[in-house]
């Protein structure tokens, strides 16, 4: 095996370390807020049919090319069509757009890591704190953004360091359970408040009239986020992986997990939004300034506080780990470094490029491209036309270069799936996966 990184240790530790790639910012922090101003049921019901006919045959695609190749992001796209070596600047593309998400990824991170220690002391719900000066307070004071920023990069530096099987995968085996854990105890609590059966109502039951062309590129883009495909995340990941391990079964767990998550993050914030009257479509905010409100006004809200923010803190953590593999995976292969002299470098190169977007909110606050802040335009750059962009490639890439015989091969391998399974993963990716990828991008272009 060419890789030098390592290998998982187990199926299990493959797909929890998937399934953390895949729950992070897009599960617990984004869809909560776009699902509240795209109108609730009929927004998340798109996202799922995404999640299942786009998202389900992009994550396939990326373990055939990694587990294929047993290579990380770029030497995968050369190894498997050596003759047409351009394809690679896709794994070149993942790098880079990993790298940018990175940036702004790691700013939110560090609220959240900020949030966390106030949330377990009790301040964040402390009567004298008005929840949304504290969240202006703290985005909005340089020491403490540039704090949290590099308390986030080093425990991503420190597990990186650490390598595939002690690291990532050790990492996510602890807290997956425990994110899952607190999921559970987080959605029978705001189940049984009054009022919440109003905003189970509200995420779960279809109103098509919200439904935009905006709200259809915000559901494929929540769909490609929370899956972390398009940037070659999981060919790095699934290069780790045993030849006897079905893919197939790997893919449709990591999917069902961050249906469940998306599921379960839906109603463990809407029902307490709505028992306190509160508004769904607060926007970014959501997490940080409305539930704190929210969470004083119960029993023993301290506890489910502090509970969620380390719930959300872990699921941000996990994916960002995919972020910094795939670069650390790239660079390894390239420059022969030790794995741990890389990480510190990366972090170090990661925590400076970020300062822009964690100054967004103050002493930069006047900058801005397109009538957007550092940390907006990063973000509409990397998720609205990167992300989207480097699926359709990939899905290009997979179903017309690609030879056919060999996606077979790779896609049924250690699976009892058959022809048929094989037939509909190629109509999708031949057809209905870059059709509806054109058809919102384009949308999205003429709305720009």
């Amino acid at each position: 095996m060419s890789q030098k990184n390592g290998q998982w240790s187990s199926k299990l530790g493959f797909i929890l370390a998937s399934a953390g790639a895949a729950i992070g910012l897009g599960a617990i922090w984004k869809l909560p807020y776009v699902t509240g101003q795209s109108g609730g049921g009929a927004f998340f019901l798109i996202f799922v049919l995404f999640t299942l006919l786009i998202g389900l045959p992009m994550l396939l695609s990326e373990y055939i090319l990694g587990r294929g190749t047993q290579s990380e992001a770029v030497t995968a796209y050369k190894k498997v069509v050596p003759t047409k070596q351009g394809w690679a600047w896709i794994g070149r593309m993942g790098v880079l757009g990993c790298f940018l998400l990175l940036t702004f990824y790691s700013v939110v991170g560090g609220w959240i890591f900020i949030y966390s220690g106030l949330g377990v002391t009790g301040a964040v719900i402390d009567p004298a704190v008005n929840p949304s000066n504290l969240f202006s307070d703290i985005i909005g004071t340089p020491w403490i953004t540039l704090l949290g920023l590099g308390l986030f990069t080093l425990a991503n530096v420190v597990v990186i360091s650490l390598g595939v099987q002690n690291g990532i995968e050790k990492a996510n085996k602890w807290m997956m359970p425990l994110l899952f854990f607190m999921f559970v105890v987080l959605v029978v609590r705001a189940l049984t408040l009054d009022g919440a059966m109003e905003g189970v109502k509200f995420f779960l039951w279809p109103d098509f009239t919200h439904i935009t062309g905006k709200a259809l590129l915000e559901a494929l883009g929540q769909s490609f986020f929370g899956l972390a495909v398009g940037f070659s995340c999981l060919v790095t990941y699934s290069s780790y992986l045993k030849k006897d391990v079905s893919l197939p079964n790997s893919a449709g767990s990591v999917v069902m997990l961050t249906v469940l998550v998306s599921f379960f993050a839906g109603l463990a914030i809407f029902p307490v939004v709505f028992a306190f009257d509160l508004e769904p479509a607060a926007g970014p905010g959501l997490l940080f300034m409305v539930l704190p409100t929210a969470f004083s006004q119960m029993p023993f809200g301290e506890v489910f506080l502090a509970m969620f923010l380390l719930l959300f803190l872990f699921a941000t953590l996990t994916s960002s780990f995919s972020l910094y593999e795939i670069i650390v995976a790239a660079f390894i292969e390239k420059w022969h470094m030790s794995r741990t002299s890389l990480t510190m470098l990366l972090g170090v190169v990661v925590f400076i490029a970020a300062i822009p977007s964690a100054l967004s909110s103050s002493l930069l606050a006047d900058v801005s491209f397109f009538g957007k802040t550092i940390f907006d335009a990063t973000d509409f750059l990397v998720s609205n036309l990167m992300l989207p962009l480097g699926n359709l490639l990939i899905a290009i890439f997979i179903a017309y270069v690609v030879d056919k015989e060999f996606v077979k091969k790779e896609l049924l391998m250690g699976s009892k799936m058959g022809q048929g399974y094989f037939m509909t993963y190629r109509w999708l990716m031949l057809i209905v996966v870059p059709c509806v990828i054109i058809v919102v991008l384009l949308n999205m272009l003429l709305q720009f």
